[in-house]
This record gives structure tokens, C-alpha cells and sequence, in this order.
């Protein structure tokens, strides 16, 4: 699946309600998904850190759709036009 089927998978299941949410309720459980995965991270357990990347993942395009963004064009950031520098 590429990062756009998802993004469209996402939608098609969760717009009308994260849309209805808005940006920053959205925002917060995306930060506490973050959260999770920190500490899923300081942990051993490779299945929860897996779990725990696609949660984040899942509500990083939430966010994505209900601000417009199409992440397979954002990411040409990197992949086609590439970066200068590091940081």
C-alpha cells in the first residue's frame, strides 16, 4: 500500500468524524499517540512499537486530510526535490 492509498484509507473510514473534531482535538490525540510511542520505544516489546507506529502514523494523515495536505506530494520534499543540509 503506498502512503497514498493509506492516506485515501484513512479518509474514506474517519473523515466525516475528524473533520467534525477539528484540527486541534486532532492535534492532541496525535500527541498522545506520540506519546505512546515514546514510551513503547524505551520498551522491548517490537509488536508494541509496531502497534504504536502505525496509531501514529493513522492520525498524522487524519491531520493530514483535514488540513488539505497530500502527504505522497509533501514527502517530494525529500524524495524529488531533496534536502539541503541536515538538522
Amino acid at each position: 500500500m503506498t502512503i497514498k492509498e493509506f492516506q485515501d484509507f484513512i479518509r474514506q473510514k474517519y473523515y466525516a468524524r475528524d473533520s467534525q473534531r477539528g484540527t486541534p482535538g486532532t492535534f492532541l490525540w496525535f500527541v498522545e499517540e506520540v506519546g505512546e510511542l515514546a514510551s513503547a520505544l524505551g520498551g522491548d516489546d517490537p509488536d508494541s512499537k509496531a502497534e504504536e507506529f502505525a496509531d501514529v502514523f493513522a492520525w498524522l494523515c487524519t491531520l493530514a486530510n483535514i488540513n488539505g495536505v497530500d502527504l505522497a506530494k509533501a514527502v517530494e520534499k525529500y524524495t524529488v526535490r531533496g534536502v539541503n543540509g541536515f538538522k
